[in-house]
């Protein structure tokens, strides 16, 4: 099976990963659209206590309309969502492949696009340190 994430373990506190990786992003023409705050949502929702994991859903508006013209149901699959995470005292930085992501689709020019959003995620997620 093809790994549907690219991760990277940072040598950061959690705090400082997240603002780097929200600079990063923007570095590339993303846009945070929503932040979810999953461990506050568990000890809301279940009351249950979790380690810090940030979702970010981002989108690169450019690509998102070139993808949205060859493919209208396309935000089915959208936005991109990048990670960050506490795990047994490690901070881990994660986006989602989008080629692998996309590969249903069967849309090549979408393809193409999910190639170029993946190339700039891995080198946000890459610029991270």
């Amino acid at each position: 099976m093809t790994k549907y994430w690219y991760t990277r373990e940072v040598n950061l506190t959690f705090d400082t990963a997240l603002d780097k990786v929200e600079l990063a992003l923007w570095e590339e023409w993303f846009g945070i659209l929503s932040r979810i705050d999953i461990k506050s949502k568990i000890k809301e929702k279940l009351w249950k206590d979790f380690d810090d994991y940030i979702v970010l859903w981002a989108c690169n508006p450019k690509l998102a309309y070139e993808a949205i013209q060859n493919e209208l149901e396309i935000w089915l699959l959208l936005p991109c969502n990048i990670i960050i995470y506490n795990n047994k005292w490690k901070i881990y930085v994660s986006t989602i492949v989008p080629t692998v992501a996309m590969d249903i689709v069967n849309n090549q020019k979408v393809l193409e696009v999910a190639r170029i959003a993946e190339e700039k995620l891995k080198r946000a997620i890459d610029s991270v340190k």
